[in-house]
This record gives C-alpha cells, structure tokens and sequence, in this order.
C-alpha cells in the first residue's frame, strides 16, 4: 500500500513539474517555428519592455527579426495607420476619428504615470497643481517664488506628437497653455538628460524612467511612485497601448500575445510599469 502511495505521489509530482516547465517554457515557445519581421515604432515609453521583449525573442530564434523606434504617439499612430510599421506604440489612447481612419486596434498592455521632475539640486520637491499649472504657463517664472533661488525656470516640454504631452496637458495642466518659451525634447530619456544637466529645469516624464538623474516633484503630498498610481492616489496616470492597423498578422499577433502574457507582463513590471494582468 505504501508503495502504490509512494508511486502516486511520484507520478503526481512529475506530472506537475511537467505542467509548470510547459507553461514557463509556452510563453517563448510561439515563435519556434515563426520566421519574418516584425517593425514596432511610437511612443518612446514603450521602448525599455520593447527591446527586452524583442531581445529575447531574437535570442530564442534567429529567423525572427524585429525593429524599434520611436518618434512619439502620433508618429506610432500615423506609421502603423500607413503601414510602414506592424505595431504603433502611443502613451495614450487612439481617438474616434484615428480608428475610424486606419481601423485600429488597441491593445493595452502596462499602466503608467507622469511625473513632474527637476534638477536633483532643487530642493523644490512639493507642489500643488495650480502652482504646477502656473510653471508650465509661466505665470510663475522665477524659483524664487516657490523658496529657491533667484533664478529664472527654464520649462522643458515634449512636442505635439507625444503621447505623454497630450496626458500631462489635460490631466496635470487641466488643458492649459505650455509657455511659448519651453523647450522641446523628443524622448523620456532626452528630457532626462536636459533636467540633469539644467539646475534650474522642470519637465515631465514617466515615472517607469524615474531614477537619480532627476529628482521627481509630489504633488501636494503625494508622490509619484507606482504604488501611488495603483492605489488611485497619484492621478496623472495613462494606459500603455500597442495599436494595429486592423487584425495583426501572425508573428505581429504573437508578440502582443507574448507582451501580455506571464512573461511579458513581468518584462513590463521589471521596466517600472503597471502590469495590466
């Protein structure tokens, strides 16, 4: 009796151990036997779980090769809706009239925030919203007002096409107006850089790019953090989309599938997103 127990409690393990190597392994194992290119371009929030999830895909099959640019929302849009690329990227929704046009498809794949940023030197790290709409307006255009230095502020802003701009603009700004004066920058990254090395700078960027280059602004006594956007608390936030021009192809649909998929939703955590699964 023993023996049977023993002989049933192995089987059941090894049958188990089995199930769980499948499915660990089922998430890469689509592309096995897929060959062809696949050409991804938009939002620049995107890239980070783009180019890991692209990395390990080619890794796992050199038949398969795929491309990745940026350019912004509107450029993920505009490409994927002409078809010179498979996937378009946007930090934001497609609108009724972008559907319409290029019979979209949206797939949402992470949630993100918007965190206002400054100069790690700045020790102006809290703000409400109006004094926040007032900077990018520049009704208040010297830090002096807010307790730092007599300094003018230098506003740092993306360009029409982002996607991050268009959710900053009407969730941070209520639609305000963006000082002809700001500056333009075309990525998270570059606006990074910009703030880092501008002391008296202030831009925006997703809060899945925030490290110590740049130091991120609460607003009121909340801070830009992923746990804040989970809870609700942290109110400029945006869903992450992958969008095709109508149903995707074969090697096109198994990425997207692959991007929401155990593994991929990992890949999005671990870049700094909101998992949506």
């Amino acid at each position: 009796m023993k023996f049977k127990l023993t002989l049933l409690l192995f089987i059941v393990l090894i049958s188990l151990s089995m199930i769980i190597s499948y499915v660990a392994a089922g998430d890469m194992d689509r592309f096995s036997d897929v060959k062809g290119t696949l050409r991804i371009a938009g939002g620049t929030a995107h890239i980070p779980v783009m180019k890991e999830a692209a990395k390990r895909i080619m890794g796992m099959n050199r038949d398969i090769k795929i491309t990745i640019a940026g350019g912004g929302s509107g450029v993920g849009i505009k490409q994927v809706g002409e078809g010179l690329v498979d996937i378009g990227n946007t930090g934001r929704k497609a609108t009724d009239d972008e559907i319409k046009r290029y019979g979209l498809k949206m797939f949402k794949f992470a949630i993100d925030g918007i965190a206002v940023v400054v100069n790690p030197e700045n020790p102006v790290v809290r703000m409400n919203k109006s004094e926040i709409m007032d900077i990018f307006s520049g009704k208040i255009n010297n830090w002096k007002a807010l307790g730092f230095k007599d300094r003018g502020i230098n506003v740092y802003t993306r360009d029409a096409s982002s996607g991050t701009r268009k959710v900053f603009w009407k969730k941070a700004l209520n639609k305000g107006e963006i000082t002809k004066s700001a500056n333009f920058v075309k990525s998270h990254g570059a606006m990074k850089s910009a703030i880092n090395v501008d002391p008296y700078g202030i831009g925006y960027i997703s809060v899945g790019y925030l490290d110590d280059t740049v130091a991120p602004v609460s607003l009121g006594a909340v801070s830009p953090t992923l746990e804040n956007v989970i809870k609700g608390d942290y109110k400029i936030a945006r869903g992450l989309y992958m969008n095709t021009k109508g149903e995707p192809d074969v090697l096109t649909r198994l990425f997207i599938d692959y991007i929401m998929s155990k593994e991929g939703q990992k890949i999005v955590a671990e870049k700094g997103f909101i998992a949506v699964r």
